[in-house]
């Protein structure tokens, strides 16, 4: 259980930087705002559960210490979940609609002579945002102006 989790950890980790943060991607998916939430929360985090737990020591006294290594996990948790929930994404299934969608992109990139990999029929949501990476790296402008 616990290299499992690991796993997805290292896989959210990865997803985020694969990712490509596009403001025009953030109407469709909700990866941008997860993976924005997640980088701000990655060092401020850590920070606020110890100011946190500091302070319900400080206020109440160390009666309060399980309170306060409660709330101290709580904020060091955060940016874990964020983690967890982009390593788990990353390797679920992309919907039949996303699929034809990623289909269409890469055979315009293809036709326009940038080499890409076609999606499989077992894709993944990691497999489209590296096709989104390279899209976003070599299409012009106008395409994504008409999405």
């Amino acid at each position: 259980m616990r290299i499992q989790v690991l796993k997805t950890l290292g896989q959210g980790r990865q997803y985020m930087k694969t990712w490509p943060m596009v403001r025009q991607l953030s109407f469709y998916f909700p990866e941008y705002r997860v993976i924005r939430a997640t980088q701000i929360a990655l060092p401020v985090m850590p920070i606020l559960a110890l100011l946190a737990a500091a302070s319900q020591l400080y206020i109440h006294g160390w009666e309060f210490l399980p309170q306060a290594i409660t709330l101290g996990l709580f904020f060091i948790s955060l940016p874990i979940q964020g983690l967890l929930w982009l390593g788990w994404r990353s390797r679920h299934p992309l919907p039949l609609t996303l699929l034809e969608w990623c289909d269409k992109l890469t055979t315009k990139m293809i036709a326009m002579g940038i080499s890409c990999r076609p999606l499989g029929p077992k894709a993944c949501y990691f497999d489209m945002a590296l096709i989104l990476k390279a899209a976003f790296e070599r299409l012009d402008e106008q395409y994504w102006e008409e999405l």
